[in-house]
């Protein structure tokens, strides 16, 4: 009876001993490698085709697969708060740092800018074109009641837009302003069907013209910015996330080779960067 109550407690110790161990060796060695990556990003970034150069050089850098979700910024970021991303890259300033400030997200870095531009049909109804002053052009737009496609869908664009009508003093609203719903390239396409206005990155827009009956009406006006930042979504709020395989992916983009990436889209075909590097 002895010998056996002995046994149960030896039993007991080494299950104990085994389990401590496990623990040590699960938190020393960290979770499990982390071969697959969900980004949520916008959809300038698809649209214009510099995903499908960024993300292969990741993948081959990293062996990290990547699925990508393109929505708009304020989308993305409500993706990240849910934990169904592992990582954003987005483009909505104000927006991102809520999301970080809330605890969503961590490690928030610039990546990249490049700029918003007006543009519109080539008749050029509401005769705004050369203007240098963004928010005025949209003034003069709403007065004369020109069509006006707007993507209305909490992107960094919409975002960018509504700012651009706050500044104007404009509530737009009435037959004269749409809202498409849409991402970037859909709405570029309605305006174009339509003869109307919108704001687009400039990225999304040159990759597109061809297909366009839209010309460029205002540029140059430095409330037309637009940056772009990369954001982790925070582990300690969804521990479902592949923070490892984030931080690698945020490495790479604000690194060395992805900048370069960046840095050379679209010079072989338009001659110029269609987005700016911006990491330090």
């Amino acid at each position: 009876m002895v010998v056996e109550v002995r046994r149960a407690r030896n039993l007991t110790l080494i299950a104990l001993v085994i389990i401590v161990l496990g623990t040590i060796w699960f938190l020393v060695s960290g979770s499990p490698e982390e071969k697959s990556l969900t980004l949520a990003t916008t959809t300038s970034t698809q649209d214009s085709g510099l995903l499908d150069v960024l993300v292969p050089a990741f993948e081959k850098e990293t062996g990290i697969k990547v699925k990508v979700i393109a929505v708009g910024s304020g989308q993305a970021m409500e993706l990240g708060k849910r934990g169904d991303a592992d990582v954003l890259l987005v483009h909505s300033p104000q927006a991102e740092q809520e999301f970080v400030d809330g605890g969503y997200g961590v490690d928030r870095k610039p990546v990249m800018h490049n700029v918003f531009l007006i543009v519109g049909p080539k008749s050029d109804p509401a005769g705004v074109k050369g203007s240098k002053d963004a928010s005025k052009a949209f003034r003069t737009i709403a007065e004369r009641k020109a069509k006006f496609i707007s993507r209305g869908d909490d992107s960094g664009t919409h975002k960018k837009e509504l700012g651009l009508w706050e500044k104007a003093g404009v509530k737009p609203q009435g037959d004269w302003y749409v809202e498409s719903g849409q991402g970037m390239g859909d709405t570029l396409l309605m305006a174009s069907e339509l003869g109307a206005y919108t704001l687009t990155d400039e990225a999304t827009y040159l990759s597109m013209a061809p297909k366009l009956q839209l010309e460029v009406m205002v540029q140059g006006d430095k409330a037309l910015s637009n940056p772009y930042s990369v954001i982790a979504v925070n582990p300690e709020k969804h521990k479902n996330v592949h923070y490892k395989a984030a931080t690698q992916f945020i490495k790479f983009i604000t690194g060395e080779k992805g900048q370069s990436v960046i840095a050379s889209f679209g010079r072989d075909k338009f001659g110029k960067s269609l987005f700016i590097p911006d990491a330090k």
